[in-house]
């Protein structure tokens, strides 16, 4: 039996497509969930995926968290089910507060799409186990809402207890405090970042395939925990 990974569609959702694709390079079967699912379809893992959630009306992601599939998401987050949020999705997270903080507009106040160069952080969570901990990868990034921000206390609990999951190089991007690209909770199945794994999974599309690691990681989780 196949491991079923859900990708999340929102209205206003852009990559949902492309993180499809990505799974199914991974070995896994992706599952198309709709916003108003309130089921998820017996999934093992879920995937919010980059985009413009309902346009991005109030703040980015905080009409997607009232969404009826994130409703059931969030519930079983909560109980251990590997959630990945990507752009987007690392948005409707922190709106959920599965994750801490929030983004905000980029201090330059300017889209940016670019090769990020990233270093991994924390290389146990589901999302990450297919790579070490400092090891460099290069993947998409394009945000303009994409600063990390939070309050100190949050930002040294996030660096005492591993829990900075990939961190920008070279330049900060976007302003987010201490070069944040992503996150997670502290069980480590729930993860949101900036940047796009998703659009570096075939030589022939992406910069490199450094960000097929992410969909290979829960994979590999999933199939040793069953």
């Amino acid at each position: 039996m196949s491991t079923r990974v859900g990708v999340v569609t929102f209205p206003g959702s852009l990559d949902d497509r492309d993180a499809q694709r990505a799974v199914r390079l991974a070995g896994a079967e992706p599952v198309a969930l709709w916003h108003r699912d309130t089921s998820l379809h017996q999934v093992d893992a879920v995937i919010l995926p980059g985009g413009f959630s309902y346009g991005d009306y109030l703040r980015c992601g905080a009409i997607a968290r009232f969404s009826p599939v994130m409703e059931t998401i969030i519930e079983q987050a909560r109980a251990g089910l590997p959630v990945l949020g990507i752009c987007n999705g690392f948005q409707v997270l922190c709106e959920s507060h599965l994750l801490p903080g929030a983004l905000t507009r980029n201090d330059h106040l300017h889209f940016i799409c670019r090769d990020q160069r990233l270093r991994v952080e924390n290389a146990g969570t589901a999302w990450t186990a297919d790579y070490t901990a400092g090891q460099e990868i290069t993947i998409p990034l394009k945000n303009g809402e994409g600063g990390y921000v939070a309050d100190e206390r949050t930002l040294d609990e996030l660096e005492a207890e591993g829990r900075v999951v990939v961190r920008y190089l070279d330049r900060n991007p976007n302003g987010s405090r201490r070069d944040i690209a992503g996150i997670t909770n502290a069980a480590g199945n729930v993860v949101g970042l900036m940047p796009h794994p998703e659009h570096a999974v075939e030589s022939l599309t992406g910069p490199t395939t450094d960000g097929l690691g992410f969909f290979t990681s829960v994979l590999k989780k999933l199939v040793a925990a069953s």
